[in-house]
């Protein structure tokens, strides 16, 4: 595995740099005061648009699509420091790149899955960054950890497949841009478990959904990722044309977009570990306590020793993972896609932990971004998949090896 960036990667490094430099750090507390003011926790305020319209002039545009027939060509270890960089300010940058979840995940689907008129129709808008959509997973009534739980029934009636259920935290589904839903549900439950469920696509003004509510994360609307919401099927009727890939594959399908989507996240994280790791350095050398500033306390030189050791760890895993996927694909990532899924969050928790501790009231208010970073990286210690299921795989697959 070569350590060293290639030429475009460090071209494209740069220039993200210099975009969040200019443009994205100081869009955050107008992005901030915009949503204050549109009294609307998932509005979309005008900055957003003022900076996709930023990267897409300075060719920072859809960075995360590996197939160069819809997406900018990178490989994932090339993609891999740019999504990092994002991380920094994962509320604005993702989204402003049009690299932001679900969309992300929903336009691999599509890329890959997708019939030509499902991509004519909804992924060459999604990579324009012209709609959003939202991907309906997860339910309430059974424990989602175990995908084979999912109860939401998708029944053939003649041209037409019939959609009775209920989902939540639906990512996207609260953007006022979202147009479309992508729902997981049974085409047949007496087929084997990994062979019931079945892919769907769904526009938002289908008659019988009902988005019933916007779930908060940690009280914050999360609206970056265009908010998580509750929402209700009942007897929504789409063509069958509508179905994505065959009956009875929408577990794999879902398998194959879950793969990409968490080497992203764990990307972002170790970028949002960074930034609070500079906004931990940055206070305490110029925070005095007992006679002092905080940077000569044994303790606080710990935590920093101990945040850069536990980043660089992350980081190269995160890395490694990303050669594999690019070497021997994304079966062959496996183990490694589990092992940053469950070590990521968990040191950028650490992390951000930290920072927020030597902030005090400072890091738990509304003035620093360490709060929301915070919320964000403990949740996705449940998004795609809990630390518990991926930790139990993870063994299953390590006793294997010696049995």
């Amino acid at each position: 595995m070569e350590f060293a960036y290639d030429d475009r990667t460090v071209e494209l490094r740069q220039r993200l740099e210099a975009f969040l430099t200019e443009c994205v750090y100081p869009a955050e507390p107008v992005h901030h005061e915009q949503v204050l003011a549109a009294g609307d926790p998932w509005a979309r305020p005008p900055v957003m648009e003022e900076l996709k319209a930023q990267a897409r002039e300075r060719g920072l545009w859809n960075l995360f699509l590996p197939d160069a027939r819809y997406g900018a060509g990178l490989t994932n270890l090339q993609y891999a420091p740019l999504a990092e960089l994002t991380g920094r300010s994962p509320h604005l940058a993702p989204e402003a790149l049009n690299c932001a979840a679900p969309d992300t995940g929903n336009m691999e689907l599509l890329a890959e899955f997708g019939s030509e008129e499902q991509r004519k129709q909804w992924l060459m808008p999604l990579l324009a960054g012209e709609i959003r959509s939202a991907f309906c997973m997860t339910e309430p009534e059974v424990a989602s950890s175990d995908a084979t739980n999912i109860a939401t029934r998708i029944v053939r009636d003649g041209d037409h497949y019939v959609i009775n259920g209920r989902k939540w935290w639906s990512s996207g589904a609260m953007d006022p841009r979202c147009e479309i839903f992508i729902v997981m549900g049974k085409t047949d439950p007496d087929a084997d478990r990994h062979r019931q469920q079945s892919m769907i696509l769904v526009p938002r003004d289908t008659p019988g959904v009902t988005v019933r509510r916007g779930m908060r994360v940690f009280g914050y609307s999360d609206a970056s990722h265009g908010g998580h919401a509750e929402i209700d099927f009942t007897d929504v009727r789409v063509p069958v044309d509508n179905l994505v890939g065959e009956e009875g594959t929408g577990f794999a399908i879902a398998q194959a977009r879950l793969g990409p989507g968490r080497i992203h996240h764990c990307m972002r994280l170790v970028g949002m570990a960074e930034r609070a790791l500079e906004l931990l350095c940055r206070r305490v050398l110029d925070r005095v306590a007992f006679g002092r500033p905080l940077a000569e306390q044994g303790v606080v030189r710990e935590w920093i020793a101990e945040s850069r050791v536990r980043i660089e760890q992350a980081r190269l895993l995160v890395l490694k993972t990303a050669w594999l996927m690019d070497t021997v694909g994304n079966k062959g990532a496996h183990t490694e896609i589990q092992a940053i899924k469950i070590a990521t969050p968990l040191m950028a928790e650490w992390v951000i932990d930290k920072a927020i501790q030597a902030y005090g009231g400072a890091g738990v208010s509304q003035d620093t971004p360490l709060a929301q970073l915070w919320a964000q990286a403990r949740t996705l210690r449940l998004a795609d998949g809990p630390d518990e299921v991926h930790r139990a795989s993870l063994a299953r697959r390590e006793l294997r090896r010696h049995s």
